[in-house]
């Protein structure tokens, strides 16, 4: 009798043996036009350009100089972000007030970090439920400089960009648990467009497990990396057993947490009430107005595709995965079949848009849900063939047209008489892959067939070329 072999378990199982409690503090960068408290531009890849070259006075903490009024685009964006989760907004008569959290790290010019956090402090929402975990608050704040500890430098090119924390309490009890609610977190806020899509995520990750105390592991970068640290901290509680709170850092090489300092409590920021900033006042009627532009979420519309439109779940997230997709979807299906739709949105558009590297919110690409439904009537009344639409569709980058004067110069070719003699001439033509046909190679057919196709213009029926090519070859 053989033996089995024993295999290692995989890691998914590995992650589901850890029962920790977790809550996250995630930051995210809001995708504005400029800084938060100057004019300086904010854009997420700042090793582009030439370190400490996109900054000014203010930014970079000049003796003597000042902030400008907070960017109302970010106060607006972090509202959005507040509602997406549920949360309630702090309105008048309550005042939202930046702080100065203070400690000295390099990276932090002023000596402070203006946050609208911390002791005294009401944030601009709070109360909030995503996805079952709640949430504590949201607030807004601004980001530190690049610092690189081991050669020393300092680059201030991303100094005061505007940033969003999202406080969870620790409702998370696994890795697994939390990548998915991140993964969501991340879709949902980008169907507002809040967040730089390029610049992803970091998170503070606070974990301990049953008789531990909790340990903070601060600026972890990616799901990815944030789950890592997840399962490498519990089981050091698991083993260690850690009494005493602990700041530690995240190292990605050797995949454990290291020890950067004791725990502080929030007296030790030494928060106060930032004078040269005023008082943020939220009125109702801006809150509403807000509310009443947010779109549906992704789960909602993930819930309301696969219900109403019978369209398997898969299918469904694929269409979820993006706002502007799923919206172009619901769109043209006011017009044609879903079942029809699906496959040309999915497989065929998306397609499209990924082999050009664009997205439908791309400023260049215009293409209307018109021209789409009117490429598919053309198909669905057999006045072109499928792979002329799809021809068609490939040249609606970057802008859409009205393909109707294209199909009157395609029409679909259904004469057998026509069609026999473009086959005969192309068996002719090609009279050694024919012959390997007849030999056996099924290869040959497919090349066979496509030389057909193009030689009509794509404009062929397919099926009856199918069988007169078939009946010619023996």
């Amino acid at each position: 009798m053989v033996k089995a072999k024993t295999h290692k378990k995989p890691k998914e199982t590995e992650k589901s043996e850890i029962n920790a409690k977790i809550g996250l503090e995630v930051h995210g960068y809001i995708d504005t036009k400029e800084k938060l408290f100057c004019t300086c531009r904010n854009f997420h890849d700042m090793k582009l350009i030439k370190p400490n070259t996109n900054i000014c006075p203010i930014c970079t903490g000049a003796p003597g100089s000042k902030p400008m009024l907070p960017n109302s685009s970010a106060v607006s964006k972090i509202l959005q972000i507040g509602l997406m989760l549920n949360c309630k907004p702090n309105i008048l008569p309550k005042k939202l007030i930046f702080q100065r959290k203070h400690y000295s790290w390099p990276d932090m010019p002023h000596g402070y970090q203006k946050t609208i956090s911390g002791a005294y402090s009401i944030p601009v929402a709070e109360n909030g439920n995503f996805l079952g975990i709640r949430i504590r608050e949201v607030h807004l704040e601004e980001d530190p400089a690049a610092w690189n500890p081991e050669t020393g430098n300092i680059d201030y090119n991303r100094a005061g960009v505007p940033l969003v924390e999202i406080v969870t309490e620790p409702d998370f009890t696994s890795p697994e648990q939390v990548e998915h609610w991140l993964k969501q977190l991340v879709l949902t806020l980008s169907y507002i467009k809040a967040l730089n899509k390029d610049a992803g995520i970091k998170a503070d990750v606070n974990v301990n497990i049953k008789g531990t105390v909790r340990t903070e592991i601060k600026n972890v970068n990616s799901i990815t990396e944030i789950v890592k640290s997840i399962v490498s901290e519990a089981r050091r509680h698991q083993k260690e057993k850690p009494i005493t709170q602990e700041t530690r850092r995240w190292n990605s090489e050797t995949n454990k947490t290291e020890l950067m300092r004791t725990k502080e409590e929030a007296a030790d920021y030494r928060f106060i009430p930032d004078p040269d900033l005023p008082v943020i006042k939220i009125d109702k009627k801006r809150v509403e107005e807000i509310k009443k532009n947010l779109p549906e979420s992704p789960q909602i519309k993930l819930e309301k595709i696969i219900k109403s439109h019978k369209i398997n779940p898969r299918d469904a997230e694929v269409l979820t995965s993006n706002l502007e997709l799923v919206e172009f979807f619901e769109k043209v299906i006011e017009k044609i079949d879903p079942k029809i739709v699906l496959p040309w949105i999915k497989t065929e558009l998306l397609g499209v848009l990924n082999y050009n590297k664009k997205t439908l919110d791309d400023k260049d690409i215009e293409i209307k849900p018109e021209h789409v439904i009117e490429l598919l009537e053309l198909v669905i009344n057999n006045k072109i063939t499928p792979l002329k639409a799809k021809d068609i569709l490939r040249r609606f980058i970057p802008k859409s047209f009205s393909p109707g004067s294209e199909a009157k110069q395609s029409e679909k070719i259904t004469d057998e008489k026509q069609l026999l003699k473009i086959i005969k001439e192309i068996i002719k033509k090609e009279k050694k892959t024919a012959d390997d046909y007849k030999k056996g190679n099924k290869k040959s057919f497919n090349f066979l067939m496509g030389e057909v196709m193009k030689a009509t213009n794509k404009s062929a029926d397919f099926q009856i070329v199918r069988k007169i090519l078939e009946r010619e070859l023996g």
